[in-house]
């Protein structure tokens, strides 16, 4: 039997909204925090908009909340059960949502958007395996953690109107050498919004050598600090203007 959580997910200073999230469902982590807060910095206006990767519409539903979004919200993801999840989330908080499930572009073929918030996993697979963040939620985004992240990248021009903005983080637990340069080669335009550094979560110290086995072959990277292993969190924006 699907289990449910209820989740609060702060979208200002002092407001947080309630989510409910299932044990299939991708919870929010801090990476989900900073591409809501860049997200809800940068944009200036409301517009069209597609929260890509939408998990339980978490990121979609907070700038909707926020005045941030033109009517509907439109979501889409990999996983059935997260599309269920967002529309559940979504009507709770009288959010028009137009929810599809499909992967990365697929389910939006005919449809361009003022703005694209991108939360497709970028980790390298051997490492969401070992993590906290994937339980019971696939991740096939290769060893370096690049291919779904890319794959992003190449066609989220097509998917913009003119002025459209494009928003992803970059994880260090990837290649982020190859994501930043397919970004590069695809926009005229790529801003680092927000720069958050992390450390290793206590689940994952017992898998050194793994990281740095994945560090070694080039697939992510990491410092060490005072003994601690430090990742960060990256966010974007990317555009032609």
């Amino acid at each position: 039997m699907t289990e449910q959580r209820r989740y609060q997910f702060k979208i200002s200073r002092d407001k947080a909204i309630p989510l409910i999230i299932n044990d299939e469902v991708f919870v929010p982590t801090g990476t989900t925090d900073v591409l809501f807060e860049a997200v809800s910095s940068y944009i200036r206006k409301s517009g069209k908009t597609l929260d890509l990767g939408c998990g339980s519409g978490v990121v979609g539903i907070g700038l909707f909340k926020n005045g941030l979004i033109e009517p509907p919200l439109y979501a889409s993801d990999l996983s059935r059960q997260a599309v269920a999840c967002a529309k559940k989330n979504a009507s709770f908080h009288h959010c028009p949502i137009i929810a599809k499930n499909g992967s990365l572009f697929k389910p939006w073929q005919n449809e361009k958007f003022d703005y694209i918030v991108s939360d497709v996993a970028g980790i390298s697979e051997e490492i969401a395996e070992i993590s906290p963040w994937y339980n019971h939620v696939p991740c096939r985004s290769g060893i370096d953690g690049t291919s779904l992240v890319a794959e992003v990248l190449r066609d989220a021009s097509d998917h913009l109107n003119s002025g459209g903005l494009f928003f992803f983080p970059v994880i260090s637990f990837s290649d982020t050498k190859k994501i930043l340069s397919t970004a590069h080669k695809k926009f005229l335009h790529v801003e680092r919004l927000i720069h958050k550094e992390w450390p290793l979560p206590e689940e994952m110290v017992q898998h050194v050598l793994i990281l740095k086995k994945l560090r070694k072959n080039g697939h992510i990277d990491f410092v060490e600090k005072f003994g601690l292993i430090i990742w960060f969190t990256d966010i974007y924006v990317a555009y032609h203007m």
